[in-house]
């Protein structure tokens, strides 16, 4: 395994995090256990989750993932071990059922952070992230923004000074953000410097399908220190290339079918470019889709995720791939004929 550290910190992580959405509906209890053991052994040391966990958000199953890796941690004392990313969902009507009040309030703060550190077992969260903005902006797979009437009123200061008693009170250590733009996270880089926590992470969906932080966001992070933390590296499966002659059974696009996102035509065909590239040279479309994110200088942690032993040992063994100047060089062809088909 290789490792960094979070920016700005001396917390050692490792390059590739264990990501754990299914556990609790795709997975069981048992299975995250047993992914969460193979990761350790394997040298990873960061997980990441969220309170709406596990997904598709529903009433029914929210906080079992929470609950999944709480039940891991007393069973096996590797808290730690561990470095554990956790967030607070922010206002949407897929989150609705969590709590009355939605948002970044120091009430909703309060309530988000103290049940998670009950499901989790666990006295205080390291990476603790804003899930979305509360404000209307363009992410979930909007290409670009739109401006709407909005009743959000600029409150970056407020909830920095939220989280900071929460810092102080030593129930989370660090802060990110997640589903975020250039604007949300210089706007939280200003207010930071009024004696305030400073935003670590961005964890932002990045793979060779979507590459539109390259835009605007990834020139903050170089010049900020603030670290990508890359989710869906593989575009919900479609990039390990098993799609490709139709949806798996079985698999999370056949079982959800909303998760259409990576699957529209231009991301197929790109997806077939990118396969054909991988087999030229003797590589998985897999690690070749992996390893490219593992490379980029201002990726912090790779959240990686599976469904089954299988993928994760492949997932996980695209650590030990580098691509060279050549691949990356034709990549960077077909990224230009077909730029971020799937935002």
């Amino acid at each position: 395994m290789k490792y960094t550290t979070l920016p700005n910190t001396d917390v050692k992580v490792s390059k590739i995090c264990l990501g754990s959405m299914t556990w609790g509906q795709q997975n069981t209890e048992a299975e995250g256990h047993e992914q969460m053991d193979y990761a350790l052994e394997q040298g990873i040391n960061f997980i990441d989750t969220a309170e709406l966990y596990s997904v598709p958000a529903n009433a029914k199953t929210q906080g079992s993932t929470e609950r999944i890796i709480g039940t891991w941690l007393k069973k096996t004392g590797n808290r730690d071990k561990i470095v554990l990313a956790s967030k607070i969902a922010g206002p949407a009507k897929m989150a609705a059922h969590i709590r009355e009040n939605m948002g970044f309030h120091k009430e909703a703060l309060q309530d988000a952070i103290d049940k998670s550190l009950k499901r989790l077992k666990t006295d205080y969260i390291d990476l603790y992230q804003l899930h979305w903005p509360e404000r209307n902006t363009n992410y979930f797979g909007k290409r670009g923004y739109q401006h709407q009437d909005e009743s959000w009123e600029d409150n970056f200061r407020e909830v920095l000074e939220n989280l900071k008693e929460f810092i102080k009170q030593g129930k989370i250590r660090y802060i990110g953000l997640s589903n975020e733009s250039a604007y949300g996270l210089m706007r939280f880089l200003e207010e930071s410097n009024n004696d305030l926590p400073r935003v670590v992470t961005v964890q932002n969906p990045y793979n060779l399908l979507n590459r539109k932080d390259e835009i605007g966001l990834t020139e903050i992070l170089h010049r900020e220190h603030v670290g990508l933390f890359p989710y869906s590296p593989l575009g919900m499966g479609v990039l390990s290339g098993k799609h490709l002659n139709g949806i798996q059974k079985n698999s999370r696009l056949d079982l959800f079918p909303q998760y259409s996102r990576y699957s529209n035509a231009q991301a197929t065909e790109a997806t077939r470019r990118y396969q054909q590239l991988a087999k030229e040279y003797d590589m998985s479309l897999t690690h070749m889709a992996l390893a490219f994110v593992n490379q980029q200088p201002f990726v912090t942690s790779n959240i990686i995720g599976a469904t089954s032993m299988e993928q994760l040992r492949e997932n996980i063994a695209s650590i030990e791939v580098t691509l060279s100047k050549e691949i990356l060089n034709k990549i960077e062809e077909i990224h230009e004929a077909i730029p971020n088909p799937a935002p």
